[in-house]
């Protein structure tokens, strides 16, 4: 695993987001870079080249016209910051329609993790971006 691996991790929910940041920095896995939403995870990037993210990502709307909010995601893919539209992404969700793996597909997400999950699957996600790249 390279050294100094700095991931981003955009979850609005604090404890989650420490709780993830700090076990990777006691493992010696990588810097964990929390962000709790869109607006600070941009300005982010812009100061800061990221090995990898993981990106929570909400469903907006019900019934027929729900949808997940991939504004993160479409932002990342076409800004022209250092590896933005070629980092590894994965996506932190409630549930994987197919609809949305369609759309995950089209941006090139690495890997869906669903809620809840287990604090090692995206410890291991994490490590994943160190050593291929990918998550």
């Amino acid at each position: 695993m390279p050294d100094n691996l700095h991931i981003l991790l955009v979850e609005p929910e604090a404890l989650l987001r420490r709780t993830v940041s700090m076990t990777a920095r006691s493992l010696g896995m990588s810097q964990v870079h929390e962000a709790a939403s869109t607006g600070v995870a941009m300005r982010m990037v812009h100061q800061q080249r990221f090995h990898g993210a993981v990106v929570a990502v909400e469903c907006v709307g019900s019934g027929a016209g729900q949808r997940y909010d991939l504004s993160l995601i479409d932002q990342l893919r076409a800004d022209d910051t250092p590896g933005g539209r070629t980092m590894p992404i994965a996506i932190l969700a409630d549930q994987a329609t197919p609809t949305l793996l369609a759309e995950l597909r089209e941006r090139r997400i690495s890997r869906v993790i669903l809620k809840p999950f287990r604090a090692k699957v995206l410890l291991e996600t994490i490590a994943g971006f160190g050593r291929d790249g990918k998550a």
